[in-house]
């Protein structure tokens, strides 16, 4: 029978009663559910929906929910709101609650880049005492906290993490596990003092060892990995091994039967061509010998006219034949024969000019005529075009491109200025150094010096480093009688803001930035935070400069001076290297003395022109990494010591050099021990 209770609706139809009273029930009697997953658990939600919960419950549940809202805001990045939130919770919270709300307090101050205060709040929790998931956070949190810096204690949170993870997490952790063990010196690994428990730890670090001891040679080091797999078989790396040291174990070397070899070989930029091509082909007869270990000083009393300024030769941006007066003594042939055969190496090196045909022109006709290894282009223009164009070919450029791109068959090699001024904030942070202020040119010469620097200097662990442009030298001729003020504007590192740094306003495409703080702008010639200058000026402009810094301060308030190759050329007298007094300079192994036969053999055929001397020595190291090519691309660590320094290649196959650093000491030049 039909209800005798019924209800007409707008439209006219009924509605039994029975239906009406559980729609309005679900309407006015609704509660909000307890959390389906625990405060402890992933969080996997969005925060709107964890808020709207937190919102409707009245009893016990809402602080789980606020909890898990806080770590979806994080998770979000709406760090403001997430603080708000945590700050919102009760103060009655239970056991569990507690301990939840103390490791999302140190997540959400990782967040802000507070690594300082979310230290202190992870070593106030007993990871016995959490989840697996709780403990996944927390070493986490421990391995952010280090900001990148690899110590025991950070190794030690990854072989805690590693159990808990599955999947591509698992092989991540064992990938940065074995990435911040290389990070560790051969002494320092050889120091770790470790609990008699720790066998994984242990395991680590005898592959570290192993890796450490054959790393130059493939065919030792693999052999190194299987004799390591079959003692420690249940190391978790033993299962799944570090991705690079898994390339180890499937690498072929590339074949070098025929280099193709890209230069300017006519045009405005064909000295540089020639003095790369002599290097090469010197390199690849063996007519010269290897360098010496980089501890030996330079020829003091070797005479010499000045040189041209060797920027063009360190210089990303493609080199200007017109700015260079000096002459070589030798040129070589314009053009080479097809083939020029090497009885050493059973390599063929053909070379073509990239002075007037188009760079895709070139790769399709090397690969036509057999190549399998490219050496070049070097100017910038044309490196740049190496990613849109596709060639299966490897190829060794000879210059960097303006943004790095990792790309499986290109390396990329140059004596760039940037390249040093890493390798000057690496040494000056060696040296305990802190507070660096730049010395570099104005304009976007300088700009590109100052940015690598100060990427390199967070990297390292550094907060401001400071700048200031030079300018003139007419102005700094009237600048003597004053001085140099230790004064800079900051330079903010390009892959991350400092912590607290005040961002700038974007109107209409156009990025205003923020004015510095007071704090940002040390000022001061007496008594301030400076501790260092790093100075990229010429032998002329060094000259003026130095005297203004011992204007500056006295005894330990002078800041240290370190300066870039730039500064150092041929026909510095006596008087000169006694008035850089304390000087540190950086500069390629040939120059800095690695070996003084060799040298003196450069300068004699380049004129004394140090530029030229310097792309004489890359032709040398590019034939040097062309034979090793493969092992530069695919070899973790793989390190080549070389006439232009100890090169090695990132993760994207940029090659990097460390240099030797020397000082002027009582009249004479002595190395700088690092």
């Amino acid at each position: 029978m039909p209800s005798s209770m019924t209800f007409r609706t707008r439209s006219g139809r009924l509605l039994p009663a029975i239906i009406v009273a559980m729609l309005l029930a679900s309407c006015t009697g609704q509660s909000p559910q307890a959390p389906t997953e625990s405060v402890q658990g992933a969080a996997s939600g969005s925060s709107d929906y964890y808020l709207q919960q937190a919102q409707q419950s009245g009893d016990d549940n809402k602080a789980d929910w606020q909890l898990l809202a806080v770590r979806a805001l994080i998770r979000e990045g709406k760090l403001p709101q997430a603080a708000d939130q945590l700050a919102k919770l009760p103060r009655n919270l239970s056991s569990e609650q507690t301990t939840e709300q103390q490791l999302t307090a140190a997540q959400l101050q990782i967040a802000q880049k507070n690594f300082t205060d979310a230290a202190t709040s992870l070593s106030k929790l007993d990871p016995t005492n959490l989840t697996n998931d709780q403990k996944a956070r927390y070493y986490q949190a421990q391995i952010d906290a280090s900001q990148g810096r690899t110590s025991l204690g950070v190794i030690r949170a990854y072989i805690a993490q590693e159990p808990l993870l599955q999947g591509q997490p698992h092989q991540d952790n064992i990938d940065r596990t074995w990435m911040s063990l290389t990070q560790l010196s051969a002494q320092d690994a050889a120091s770790i003092v470790i609990n008699a428990d720790e066998n994984t730890l242990q395991g680590w670090l005898d592959l570290l060892s192993v890796w450490q001891s054959n790393k130059q040679d493939p065919d030792l080091l693999k052999a190194g990995i299987k004799d390591w797999q079959r003692r420690y078989p249940v190391n978790p790396a033993a299962k799944n091994l570090p991705t690079q040291l898994n390339n180890v174990l499937t690498f072929q070397p590339a074949s070098t039967g025929k280099i193709a070899l890209f230069l300017p070989m006519s045009g405005p930029a064909q000295v540089y061509g020639n003095a790369i091509q002599q290097g090469f082909n010197a390199a690849m007869t063996g007519q010269i010998s290897q360098p010496a270990p980089q501890n030996t000083p330079v020829d003091q009393n070797a005479q010499a006219q000045p040189a041209t300024d060797p920027d063009a030769a360190v210089s990303t941006s493609a080199p200007d034949a017109s700015t260079s007066t000096a002459t070589p003594a030798e040129q070589p042939q314009t053009s080479a024969p097809a083939a020029v055969p090497v009885a050493s190496s059973n390599a063929q090196v053909k070379i073509y000019d990239t002075n007037g045909q188009p760079l895709s022109a070139l790769l399709t006709q090397a690969q036509q005529d057999g190549a399998t290894l490219v050496v070049g282009p070097l100017l910038k223009d044309q490196v740049n075009e190496l990613s849109s164009d596709q060639t299966p070919l490897n190829v060794l450029a000879l210059n960097q491109p303006e943004t790095e791109k990792n790309a499986p068959n290109i390396c990329y090699f140059a004596l760039s200025p940037e390249d040093e001024a890493q390798d000057a904030a690496r040494h000056m942070w060696s040296q305990q150094k802190r507070m660096p202020l730049l010395l570099v040119p104005r304009g976007n010469f300088g700009d590109r010096i100052a940015q690598a620097f100060a990427n390199e200097w967070q990297k390292l662990g550094g907060q401001t480093v400071l700048k200031q442009g030079l300018g003139s030298a007419g102005e700094l001729r009237s600048s003597i009688g004053s001085g140099i003020r230790m004064t800079g504007t900051p330079v903010i590192a390009s892959n991350a803001a400092a912590p607290g740094q005040a961002q700038g306003v974007t109107i209409g495409g156009i990025t205003i930035p923020a004015p510095p703080t007071d704090a940002q702008i040390v000022q001061g010639s007496s008594g301030g935070a400076v501790d260092s200058v790093y100075v990229v000026a010429t032998q002329s402009e060094l000259t003026l400069i130095k005297p203004m810094f011992d204007m500056s301060g006295s005894g330990r308030s002078r800041p240290s001076v370190y300066a870039s190759s730039r500064s150092y050329q041929a026909g510095a007298g006596p008087d000169y290297r006694l008035e850089m007094e304390g000087v540190q300079f950086s500069d390629i192994p040939l120059l800095a003395g690695s070996n003084p036969a060799l040298m003196q053999q450069a300068t004699a055929k380049f004129g004394n022109d140090y530029s030229l001397v310097r792309l004489y020595a890359m032709g040398i190291d590019a034939w040097n990494l062309a034979n090793h090519f493969s092992q530069m691309r695919t070899l973790p660590g793989f390190e080549v010591s070389g006439s232009t320094g100890d090169l090695s290649a990132n993760a994207n196959c940029v090659i990097h050099r460390k240099l030797p650093w020397l000082q002027y000491r009582q009249g004479s030049l002595v190395p700088v021990s690092s």
